[in-house]
């Protein structure tokens, strides 16, 4: 008698807005196609640390049904939970208890770190996986293409606020993040007018200001982007030009966590995460105090990061995470594999797991930044996709 086939999802790194969304419409599809779904908690965590034995590990392994994700589209974060693990470079002191020593110096790559890709297949192998749906962005994707190098059946979904991701032009949770962005900015905008300062926002956005600028796009501040070091004496003039000429007296400028000035260097600090990134100072706090000392202007710093990724989804991401959801299971439905659903062109299709060589996706500067007057370009956005940014070229391997 032959079983139901099975999929594990599950969703890792920071966690966004759209997550349950993804989850539930997988869970609706995969059973009208004739699939049972497993729910992999914490992300790669769930799958280096789940316990043997006769029945679920249920710490880290959940049946997922229509009735128990019938609602958690409603809500934000992830109804699975989250980790950063990185099953490649697993720590002593981090690592579960259950796998013993014999089989710990089988794992170990160098000393104290472990690869635990094995007991990764090992567990897709006991749970009867036929396909595995990671959802995540750079870091937490980057495993994906180990696991299907090894044989193992996969569909990837990209998420991060930074929009980062290689061979998509959309990444669920940006949309939401730049929506509270846009509100949190405007909100400050009465008490920064109260008292005639410069206010500058640092927002998400390590290694690419996708963020940043299109917050900058809807509430006509600079910004300040990691992808382009900006000129710090000319900022001060533009921003104290800004304040001088508004009539409530006052300026704004948006600076991505990875931006910095020419000849300028800002400090890391904490442990770093399991994917190598450390805490960055707060570009924010920095800059508005290198302002405040060259303009005598007084200034503002203010944190517009973790609360973005709080709360419930906008509509775009709700209807972003329903969509990816649904051309996954297309995706797993033709047997294909080894893939990541993405917007290309606007368009909803499917690109090549990212490379990890490449880094994360750029801005394109020419066509997107304005360098001297550190803004967007709003002019001559004719024939680009609805959300602006430089489409990506249709994959090859698609050609009919």
């Amino acid at each position: 008698m032959s079983r139901t086939p099975r999929i594990g999802i599950l969703t890792g790194g920071g966690d966004v807005p759209g997550l349950n969304a993804v989850i539930k419409s997988v869970v609706y599809r995969a059973t009208e196609i004739g699939y049972e779904v497993y729910g992999i908690r914490r992300g790669w965590e769930g799958l280096t640390h789940m316990k043997p034995g006769p029945g679920l590990d249920g710490d880290y392994i959940v049946p997922l049904d229509r009735n128990n994700t019938r609602a958690i589209d409603r809500t934000g974060g992830t109804w699975l939970h989250t980790s950063r693990t990185n099953a490649r470079k697993m720590k002593a002191g981090k690592l579960p208890a259950h796998i013993g020593p014999d089989r710990l110096k089988q794992l170990e790559v160098q000393d104290g770190v472990y690869n635990f890709t094995p007991v990764v297949l090992d567990n897709i192998q006991t749970l009867g996986l036929d396909y595995l749906i990671p959802i995540g962005g750079d870091d937490t994707l980057s495993f994906s293409q180990v696991l299907a190098d090894n044989g193992v059946k996969l569909i990837a979904v990209p998420k991060t606020m930074d929009n980062d991701v290689q061979g998509t032009e959309y990444c669920i949770g940006f949309s939401t993040a730049i929506s509270r962005a846009k509100d949190a900015i405007n909100r400050q905008r009465t008490t920064l007018g109260s008292h005639e300062r410069i206010g500058v926002f640092r927002i998400f956005g390590r290694d690419a200001g996708f963020t940043a600028l299109y917050t900058a796009y809807v509430t006509s501040a600079r910004c300040l982007i990691p992808e382009y070091r900006f000129d710090l004496d000319h900022l001060v003039e533009l921003a104290v030009e800004d304040k001088k000429d508004n009539p409530s007296k006052y300026a704004l400028v948006i600076a991505a966590e990875g931006a910095m000035w020419k000849g300028g260097e800002i400090g890391e600090f904490g442990p770093a995460d399991a994917f190598g990134h450390k805490h960055k100072a707060n570009i924010a706090e920095v800059l508005a105090s290198e302002i405040q000392s060259r303009s005598g202007e007084e200034t503002l710093a203010s944190e517009l990061t973790y609360d973005l990724r709080s709360g419930d989804p906008d509509a775009v991401d709700s209807m972003v995470g329903i969509t990816f959801a649904n051309v996954a299971m297309n995706l797993v439905a033709e047997g294909m594999s080894g893939r990541m659903v993405a917007i290309r062109g606007g368009k909803y299709s499917h690109s090549p797991l990212p490379d990890p060589d490449l880094g994360p996706r750029a801005i394109d500067i020419p066509k997107m930044y304005n360098t001297d007057r550190y803004r967007p370009i709003y002019t001559n956005r004719e024939g680009l996709p609805l959300l602006l940014g430089i489409p990506v070229p249709e994959d090859p391997s698609l050609a009919r």
